[in-house]
């Protein structure tokens, strides 16, 4: 069983880190869990789009969540993205996440899926959720996919009594309330913020905590803006905020995020946490990037190493 207390605060949405040859590096996995912990994150959230879940093989999917699993010990709450096209294939990827220790399976909207009608969409979720064996989290992506699930399927599907948790990268103020208002109705239900741009926002709004792609170098500063937030400080708070995202934009590579994925994991490669900045959507360095890297890494090691 899932303890509903850790799914507030602050989560990361992992990256997955890569050999040279493109399959999971093991090691580098153990690292990455010893890392959050010492962040102080409650759960990982494996294979979502900063996870590169839709490019890993499934083999190394489940090598990825079995070593985070295993190499946690219980300290982390692991998330495992399940999505695909049909709730058929979704209840195998749940039934192999769940093999190797996964305790949330997370639905994003399909990649690929051909009739869009809101009750397709609505029956495509529902027979997932009802049919999993593990606690099902929500992912949605907004207008930011090939698949735009509307507020409407959305409310239906928060009140699904195996939603235990969502993450709202919509930055949709109606996705936003129609989270909250589940919420309200299920008050063990619990909505983190994945615009890690604008967390201060979010969590004045009521959510329960973060859910970031940045979380794995960003973390600590998160819990910062939170505990900020919590106790009233919301100067301090934006302050924060302020900060990260001048980290985040260093390290993506600007407000294009050009450099995304290879930058994330060339300042984890220097972190000593990462072997290589390898990734699937083939993203590369800039030598704006790397010099930008190197200013994080002097100027920001406080919270980078807390």
């Amino acid at each position: 069983m899932v303890d509903l207390k850790r799914l507030t605060g602050i989560w990361s949405a992992a990256p997955t880190p890569l050999t040279g040859s493109m399959t999971v590096h093991k090691d580098d996995v153990r690292r990455m869990v010893d890392h959050h912990i010492r962040l102080g994150v409650n759960g990982l959230f494996l294979a979502g789009t900063n996870g590169e879940g839709p490019w890993l093989p499934e083999k190394e999917k489940r090598k990825l969540v079995r070593t985070a699993v295993e190499h946690s010990l219980g300290h982390l709450i692991i998330a495992v993205q399940v999505t695909d096209n049909s709730s058929a294939r979704i209840h195998d990827n749940i039934l192999s996440v769940q093999e190797q220790g996964a305790d949330i399976a997370v639905i994003a909207p399909p990649n690929f899926f051909m009739n869009t009608k809101p009750a397709n969409l609505k029956k495509h979720y529902i027979e997932t959720i009802r049919k999993s064996p593990l606690p099902v989290g929500i992912y949605d992506r907004g207008d930011f996919g090939p698949v735009t699930v509307p507020g409407s399927v959305l409310k239906t599907v928060y009140a699904e009594k195996n939603v235990i948790m969502i993450k709202d990268s919509s930055m949709k103020p109606e996705h936003a309330q129609i989270a909250l208002n589940a919420r309200k109705k299920n008050p063990k239900l619990s909505v983190l913020n994945g615009y890690e741009f604008g967390c201060v926002e979010y969590l004045e709004m009521g959510y329960d905590g973060l859910l970031l792609g940045g979380g794995i170098f960003n973390g600590y500063l998160a819990g910062l803006i939170l505990k900020a937030v919590q106790s009233g400080d919301i100067s301090q708070a934006h302050r924060l905020q302020k900060r990260m995202n001048l980290i985040m934009y260093a390290v993506y590579g600007g407000k294009k995020i050009s450099c995304w994925l290879a930058g994330e994991k060339k300042l984890l490669v220097e972190m000593g946490v990462f072997s290589t900045y390898n990734n699937f959507p083939n993203y590369s360095l800039t030598q704006s990037c790397i010099r930008n890297i190197q200013r994080v890494l002097e100027k920001d090691s406080d919270v980078l190493f807390p």
